[in-house]
């Protein structure tokens, strides 16, 4: 069915989309016709909408086998490398530094996603999908080729962003296709396949480790990760083309030259603040990582030098935000939505939280526990599992009620604080590892919930489909950040108290390989269990363990606030898409 020309040239349409922070937020149902193409909305939101109006039910279904497919690849990439992650660090004997090399492909990595929403929403949903793939792929390369710590964290960066674009851009697919009514259960049932990934990482690490090495898992996936992602690339161009030749998506020329095309769309993606923000976070947080190897500690001119420039960079950002930039980065106006910043803190303090207590989990199971590096990252895994399962109920419920609120405020937070708090006692050398499982049961139930909750809750705020992109990114970018305060939070604690418990509970004939045993977890696994060197060890993860899980609690305050911010939202009504969607 063919539409009439857009009513805005092509680079007027562009430049709404860049100002569309300045627009309010719109709660009523939109009365476009259902078979029609918005085309006040970005190029990208239209050929998404043109996709949905042309495709039959059964490329719908295709659409979702494929990417339940890419998600059950994403989720074993992330576990395997995830459990390798130690081994690598100690590689290079520095595994004191588990959770600094993932610090700055975090705060990047959530940084980034606003930009990869702008390529989503300006050149497409497949292009923006693609870079992801790119990037991942070389990140994978990178890292099977590495030979110190530097080039691992650097290919993190490459990595990190494009595995979690990759799931991004699926999430931003499923919003695409779906009605807010039944989006919770459809992410839900794309996540699924983590019940099976999670039981496949350990022994596939374990595997690599015990044979080929760990590159060569890096290496296995370069090939893996583009081969079973860019069918769905594929599918959603064909279907942009068949919808392109119907006459749904009207001619659009820029009018630019190359360089004027450069240039216009540096100033789209803020580039200046892309990197004032991204330099600016990691210039503040790796400080706190980094003292410990620094001979004066906190009084060292490169620590100081950090924590100066960081501050410096983050202040810039904020006058060049709000006085310099053309375009701004942040969605301000979106942001001032009582309900999206709540769903934005929550998942803060989601992300805050696990990675304060997780970032030496896997370590403390192996040493204090004396699990298999397979039988650890199962017990690690049932968080997966568990959260799955409730992820999956989570979304029945709110498709059968409308409601998301009450389920996170009455059930998802309590629940958390209370395997939590329960597992500050637990979580030490006298304690039965079944109690930690039963912490962990716990925990991923309400996760489950709140994860899902979390998404519907900013997605039922901004109502329109040409804010889904933005809107989750926003979301990403706040996770993010959390999970790069909580890494600094982990590794600061780590490295502030590890060390002391080692030199006050090692024997004296063992205080001369204390640094040997504090940056190697095969050397700490290399004592018998019930020497007086593994006890020592013990003690001493026991110790640090405790405070740990302590400020991964204690964060739940905000958490419980955040979502009394929300409106209590019923989805049931609300329309955000077209055509043939779930």
């Amino acid at each position: 069915m063919a539409i009439a020309p857009s009513v805005d040239p092509p680079l007027e349409a562009e430049a709404k989309y860049s100002n569309k922070a300045e627009n309010t937020i719109h709660e009523v149902e939109s009365s476009d016709d259902n078979q029609h193409v918005n085309t006040t909305f970005q190029p990208g939101v239209q050929d998404i909408e043109a996709v949905t109006i042309t495709w039959s039910r059964t490329w719908l279904i295709v659409a979702y086998i494929l990417i339940w497919i890419t998600y059950f690849i994403q989720g074993l990439v992330t576990g395997v490398t995830g459990a390798l992650l130690p081994y690598v660090t100690s590689a290079f004997a520095e595994h004191s530094l588990t959770p600094t090399t993932g610090i700055l492909s975090a705060v990047i990595g959530g940084v980034t996603n606003l930009s990869i929403a702008k390529v989503l929403d300006i050149f497409g949903r497949s292009q923006g999908y693609l870079l992801c793939i790119v990037l991942c792929t070389i990140g994978l390369i990178m890292s099977a080729a590495c030979n110190n710590v530097e080039a691992y964290a650097a290919s993190q960066v490459f990595y990190t962003v494009g595995i979690n674009g990759i799931g991004y851009s699926l999430s931003v697919f499923v919003a695409d296709t779906s009605s807010l009514r039944h989006r919770g259960l459809m992410q839900a049932f794309v996540s699924s396949p983590n019940l099976i990934t999670c039981w496949l990482s350990g022994p596939i690490s374990t595997a690599f480790l015990n044979g080929a090495g760990w590159r060569w898992a890096f290496g296995m996936f370069t090939i893996l990760v583009p081969a079973v992602t860019l069918p769905l690339s594929g599918l959603f161009m064909w279907q942009f083309s068949k919808a392109k030749k119907l006459g749904l998506i009207a001619k659009r020329q820029s009018g630019r030259t190359p360089w004027q095309s450069f240039v216009y769309y540096c100033r789209e993606f803020d580039a200046v603040g892309l990197l004032l923000l991204s330099a600016g976070v990691a210039f503040f947080l790796l400080p706190f990582n980094l003292y410990t190897n620094e001979a004066k500690g906190w009084r060292s001119a490169l620590i100081l030098c950090f924590l100066i420039i960081g501050i410096l960079l983050i202040i810039v950002f904020v006058v060049w935000e709000k006085f310099f930039a053309p375009v701004s980065f942040l969605p301000w106006s979106i942001l001032q939505d009582r309900t999206v910043l709540g769903a934005c803190i929550l998942s803060f303090v989601l992300f805050l939280s696990y990675f304060c207590w997780s970032s030496y989990f896997s370590s403390f199971l192996q040493v204090v526990n004396n699990l298999s590096i397979t039988n650890a990252s199962y017990v690690i895994q049932t968080y997966t599992v568990g959260g799955v399962i409730f992820a999956i109920g989570t979304g029945a419920f709110i498709s059968y009620t409308g409601r998301f609120k009450p389920v996170t405020l009455y059930f998802g937070i309590p629940l958390t604080v209370l395997g939590m708090g329960l597992l500050i006692y637990f979580r030490q050398p006298d304690q039965d590892v079944g109690y930690i499982v039963m912490c962990m049961i716990f925990i991923s139930f309400a996760e489950g919930v709140l994860v899902i909750c979390d998404e519907i809750a900013i997605m039922a705020a901004v109502v329109e489909q040409q804010y889904f992109a933005i809107s989750l990114a926003v979301l990403g970018l706040f996770s993010n950040i959390g999970s790069a305060i909580g890494l600094t939070i982990s590794a600061a604690i780590w490295q502030g108290t590890m060390p002391g418990k080692l030199a006050e509970y090692l024997p004296a004939a063992d205080q001369e390989n204390l640094l040997l045993i504090y940056e190697s977890l095969p050397t700490q696994l290399s004592f018998p269990i019930g020497s007086p060197e593994r006890i020592a060890i013990q003690h001493a993860y026991g110790d640090v363990q405790q405070r740990l899980m302590i400020a991964g609690t204690a964060v739940w305050a905000i958490g419980t606030v955040s979502v009394l911010m929300w409106r209590d939202i019923k989805v049931i009504n609300i329309k955000q898409t077209k055509g043939q969607v779930v």
